[in-house]
């Protein structure tokens, strides 16, 4: 058979963008890969046959679903609900579902497309999906958000299981709201504990689970490090976010001896010049957690901390950035400010937080960049041991856990490393590594399958 080993970049993107009108988020997410992964096809062409590229562009299927609940006045509410599986060459789909008010189709078609060689990066089988809904839990009661989990999991129950599709957490969707979906799902169907994932601990969920993906950032950015013969100790790090992530990465950069200089919310950011301790940490951990206040009401607890409202913190000078809040959070212009900022590497915590254009600028002035699909790989490698437990019917220590993580993480580094550097990289080119990693691992298993 004749192989067509040509694949022109800008007709690809063209087409693509044809077919899915009005989703940016998607296209930029399919755009970043392919940056990397067709120039590597041209130089392997056994990659260029059977639309590989194609198939894996497309989602395997978008499941789109009303759901309906009463407030705590009795009035009725309906909500979009979503599932985009992805791809299940590497096994069941797995992705987190996502409550709030942004969710839309092109959302979630990018965080299953960044879930694809994600999942495929952990070396665990697992395919990719994700979902949720444009629920806004915010300003909702215990009890409203209870009848909508319960409404939400019903209608998606049919389109899940433990060896077909294994949703967890996300944005909005907690240990709290899962474990509602799971009380619902137990009622109305026979479940295994496998069918979803960041389970409270008391009935089969996996310690280190909240902290995954904030201690997986670390980690990986320790390796980061050891590549170029330094260390994590003393490094200045500016840190976006005030949720589980930038939290979690927070503490678990305080335990390795760096420090953080800075936290952020929606309102604004909070400097530490001296660098956040650790019971300011505790501290920002309730009030966040628990209160579920603005980081600015710290302020009550610490005056002397500084906080920029309407600010981001990336034109603090620093040693290392990780934004742990959204997608896009650093434009050119911020790019610009940390490098100049003398920030020498840049590791993303959330999904997609680094625009296409600011990861070109940071090529340009070598800051090395470590994509989030790389580096904030540790929440689903968790979710992946959490399943691995409901199979055995076995339960791990919380050090047994944090130790897989750091070997999932370290194999995760050396996979980028690997693949990482073109002749004309100034720093290790990460993201290249894992698109070309994430890709390959996929295809071979879809080659091997057949059309």
């Amino acid at each position: 058979m004749k192989l067509s080993t040509t694949i022109d970049f800008a007709s690809f993107m063209q087409r693509l963008e044809q077919k899915n009108p009005g989703q940016p988020e998607y296209i930029q997410a399919v755009y970043e890969v392919l940056t990397d992964v067709i120039p590597w096809i041209q130089e392997n062409p056994h990659y260029a046959q059977d639309s590989l590229l194609e198939r894996i562009c497309e989602p395997d299927r978008i499941i789109k679903f009303k759901v309906t609940w009463d407030d705590d006045h009795g009035n009725v509410h309906i909500n979009r609900g979503y599932r985009v599986q992805g791809n299940n060459a590497l096994g069941p789909y797995k992705g987190g579902l996502r409550f709030h008010p942004t969710v839309n189709e092109s959302i979630l078609k990018f965080l299953a497309f960044e879930q694809t060689f994600k999942n495929s990066l952990t070396g665990m089988p697992l395919g990719s999906g994700k979902g949720g809904s444009d629920f806004d839990p915010k300003g909702k009661s215990e009890t409203e958000i209870k009848r909508f989990c319960q409404a939400f999991i019903t209608s998606l129950l049919p389109f899940i299981g433990k060896d077909k599709d294994v949703p967890a957490g996300d944005i909005g969707v907690g240990s709290r709201e899962i474990s509602y979906m799971f009380g619902q799902m137990k009622r109305i169907a026979t479940i295994a504990p496998g069918t979803l994932t960041g389970k409270s601990v008391v009935f089969g969920g996996s310690n280190v689970r909240l902290e995954a993906t904030g201690y997986g950032a670390v980690y990986f950015l320790q390796h980061m490090l050891d590549a170029q013969k330094d260390s994590i100790v003393g490094k200045k790090c500016l840190v976006s976010g005030s949720g589980n992530v930038a939290l979690y990465a927070a503490e678990k950069l305080l335990a390795l001896g760096a420090k953080v200089i800075t936290l952020s919310d929606s309102k604004g950011y909070l400097h530490l010049p001296n660098g956040l301790t650790s019971p300011q940490l505790k501290d920002i951990m309730t009030l966040r957690f628990t209160k579920h206040q603005p980081l600015a009401h710290i302020l009550k607890q610490y005056p002397d901390l500084q906080f920029h409202s309407g600010k981001t913190p990336w034109h603090t000078p620093a040693d290392v950035a990780l934004p742990c809040a959204t997608e896009n959070e650093i434009d050119v212009d911020d790019a610009r400010a940390l490098a100049a900022g003398k920030v020498k590497m840049v590791v993303e915590g959330a999904n997609m937080p680094v625009s296409p254009t600011a990861i070109n600028v940071f090529k340009e002035k070598g800051v090395a960049y470590a994509p989030g699909k790389a580096a904030n790989a540790g929440g689903v490698a968790v979710s992946g041991l959490e399943m691995s437990q409901n199979a055995m019917g076995y339960f791990w220590t919380h050090d047994e856990v944090d130790q897989k993580l750091q070997i999932i993480m370290q194999n995760i580094h050396e996979q980028c490393y690997r693949f990482a550097n073109s002749e004309s990289d100034k720093v290790v080119n990460y993201a290249r590594g894992a698109n070309i990693v994430g890709f390959k691992k996929i295809a071979d298993a879809m080659l091997a399958f057949g059309v």
